[in-house]
């Protein structure tokens, strides 16, 4: 049963934040929802934005300014938490790039953290609960989400492109496997065997597939961020993708660095690629 923790108005239309029992987690979880006033007629499209290393469900719908052309254009947008709260797992909370709010968007499997700690299935949980409960075109949705949630986008996107049409990212962790970041996270949640890490690096990922968005991905990057030479890689995700034979807009941005400042200035863009997927994607129609 989803509880309403607390209820805004917002551009015609509601900012919602909501607690709920998860099925995957085993714990409560947070996320929240901004409803278009579209969604007072029917269901609407909608986008699921991950966010990065440290930050909640609240992020992006306080820092993003996204729902005044969310509005416009009769999109949901959905965001949930970045990892389980409550778990109490030995040293979870000992660094800012693991465990608490560093959840990864994978399923891990290091026995101390696999029962909890399963960001990768709570997604679709999530995607089912709020199709059922809310105002939400299931044959619509798309994904999109910054650094560590850009990472997460990319992946749940190339694994289930039958349930999320659309994908785009702001800096995304794109190469995990090879930086920091993602060496710590997957040796942590999902142990030091390598070939398990692969199901959750967008780059090794895409090698394997052939045109999985045929209509595009759209990734921003700041030429100004301090964490592009050593975490990001964008350019191998390049790469992938032109082996793929993956359409992929990179767009590498002077001056910007690796926070919402960043993202305040593109997420129209990101919204309104979006919008122009969604609105032409149906089951058998993502060209």
């Amino acid at each position: 049963m989803l509880e309403i923790v607390s209820e805004h108005a917002c551009f015609g239309g509601l900012q919602r934040f909501y607690r709920h029992d998860s099925r995957e987690i085993g714990l409560p979880m947070r996320f929240s929802v901004f409803l278009p006033p579209q969604a007072g007629h029917g269901p609407v499209p909608a986008l699921f934005y991950l966010a990065g290393l440290t930050c909640t469900e609240e992020t992006f719908m306080i820092k993003a300014g996204a729902q005044r052309v969310a509005a416009e254009l009769g999109l949901a947008l959905i965001a949930p938490d970045t990892s389980p709260r409550g778990a109490n797992v030995d040293g979870e909370s000992d660094s800012w790039d693991f465990g608490l709010g560093a959840g990864f968007y994978l399923d891990a499997t290091e026995p101390q953290w696999a029962p909890h700690y399963r960001m990768y299935s709570y997604l679709h949980e999530l995607r089912e609960l709020v199709t059922q409960a809310l105002p939400v075109d299931a044959r619509h949705i798309g994904i999109f989400g910054h650094s560590m949630g850009g990472h997460g986008a990319l992946t749940v996107a190339l694994k289930r492109p039958d349930l999320f049409r659309s994908v785009s990212a702001f800096a995304p962790i794109a190469a995990p496997s090879q930086c920091p970041w993602g060496q710590k996270a997957f040796t942590g949640y999902l142990g030091a065997d390598q070939r398990a890490w692969a199901q959750y690096d967008a780059t090794l990922l895409m090698k394997g597939l052939k045109t999985p968005f045929p209509a595009g991905i759209l990734i921003d990057q700041g030429l100004g961020d301090k964490f592009l030479a050593d975490q990001l890689y964008p350019e191998a995700f390049e790469v992938a993708c032109q082996t793929a034979a993956q359409p992929l807009t990179l767009r590498r941005q002077a001056g910007y660095d690796h926070g919402y400042y960043f993202i305040q200035t593109f997420v129209e863009d990101h919204l309104r690629f979006h919008a122009a997927q969604l609105a032409r994607s149906t089951p058998d129609e993502r060209v």
